[in-house]
Formats: structure tokens, sequence, C-alpha cells
């Protein structure tokens, strides 16, 4: 890692807002962009295929260490395409095959294994090169890039997060309604709060921005804005 590569890390809780502004952001500074929840979806969807039970808080030795080896062998990109970002896995889009309701909801125990996060975290940091990089998480500014110069952490309160999440997977086909969804969340919420590593806070130098009653504009302009004065001449 390198303080000379300029990035801006943004960490929040599911349906925040963060992979629209970040993708947003990438856009307009053409930097280089970081879904780490891709990369964890992309492993659950993997252990799916292979048939390995990843409902318990904890995996069999066995499974465990398939897990591992998929990990540190997976090649993920991102890349623009029809006013959104697709996710390659080897070169192949599954973009859609990752972001089902089942997907999401084993995504988040999965992500709350120790030895994967561990496994993982070399990956999303290779993503960090020139000219910058915009990363989205739940640890990016506090475990992934605690060096990062810019952070921020974006929330909004748990009935705008999940109607916004209805409205996502309605738009993907996909027949959710408020109340279980609602539910969802709020497990997942508790999950990723208490879970033994990474879990999910605000760096303690990280900029909060509540979502909740701004659009993603306004959104986008306070982190332009804060960015570049902790920047100045590395951005445009």
């Amino acid at each position: 890692m390198t303080l000379r590569i300029p990035m801006i890390a943004i960490d929040g809780p599911s349906a925040s807002g963060k992979g629209t502004v970040c993708r947003e952001l990438s856009k307009i500074l053409n930097w280089n962009i970081l879904d780490s929840g891709a990369i964890y979806r992309i492993l659950t969807l993997l252990a799916v295929q292979n048939n390995l039970t990843i409902e318990s808080e904890e995996l069999s030795v066995k499974s465990e260490r398939l897990l591992l080896q998929i990990a540190n062998t997976i090649k993920v990109s991102f890349i623009y395409k029809h006013n959104g970002i697709n996710i390659l896995l080897d070169g192949k889009d599954i973009t859609k095959k990752i972001y089902s309701p089942d997907i999401s909801n084993k995504t988040s125990r999965l992500s709350s294994l120790p030895s994967i996060r561990n496994a993982l975290l070399q990956k999303q940091r290779s993503f960090l090169h020139f000219p910058g990089l915009v990363a989205d998480g739940r640890d990016m500014g506090t475990i992934v890039f605690p060096d990062a110069p810019v952070k921020i952490f974006l929330y909004a309160n748990i009935e705008e997060r999940t109607y916004r999440r209805m409205l996502q997977l309605h738009n993907n086909g996909f027949n959710v309604n408020f109340s279980s969804l609602l539910e969802e969340l709020k497990e997942r919420d508790n999950r990723d709060r208490n879970r033994s590593i990474s879990p999910l806070l605000p760096a303690k130098d990280a900029l909060l921005i509540d979502s909740t009653n701004i659009s993603i504009n306004q959104v986008i302009y306070k982190v332009l804005k804060y960015t570049r004065q902790k920047l100045g001449d590395q951005i445009k």
C-alpha cells in the first residue's frame, strides 16, 4: 500500500447508497473502483456451486480449506457498461447471479468468518493503483485501507434502506416484500456490527454522511468537496 496513490474509502451498511456513490465518483475522477462486497458475493456463489454448507457460524475443515483455495485464485474485475458496473469472474459476467436475495443473505454469513476475511484482504488491496481508487465496503477505512487519505461513512435509517433495496431487487426481477426485507436487513446489520473481526463501524477520522433525506447527487457533491479539501492538487 502506498499513500502516493490517491483514494477514497467509503464504508456503511447495506443499501446506504455506497455502490451508486462509488460508481459515480470513479467515473467523475476516472479512478479505479473496488466493490469489496461483490468479491464476497462471488466467493459465496462459488461456495453454493460447490455444494458447501455456509449457513452456520463455522465451516467444516474441508469446506474452509476449499473456500480458502478458491479465495486465493479467483480473478475479479469491474467494467462500466450501460450506465452501471458489470462484475466479471475469470472474464465472465456474473453480475445478475451474485445479487439474488439468497446470495445476499449467505454472503453476510460467509463474510463474518475471520479466515475468509483474512484470505481476501490482499486481493482487495491489489486494486489500489494509479490513477486512484474508490473503494466501497464495510471495513475499507478501518481494516483494508487504514491509511486512506479520504474516509467516508455513509448511512441512512433502516426504513429508507429497506425501501431502496426493495426497489433495486424489483428492478432486477426479484419479488420481495418490505416487511421480510426489513427483518433481513436488521439481521444483517446486527451480524455486521457485532462480528469478531472487522465489525461495521466508522473509522475515527471518517466523514459521516446521513443519506436518509438527501439525494445521491447531494452525497456525491459532499464527498467531492471533502476529497478536494483533503487531496488538493492530487485530483482535478
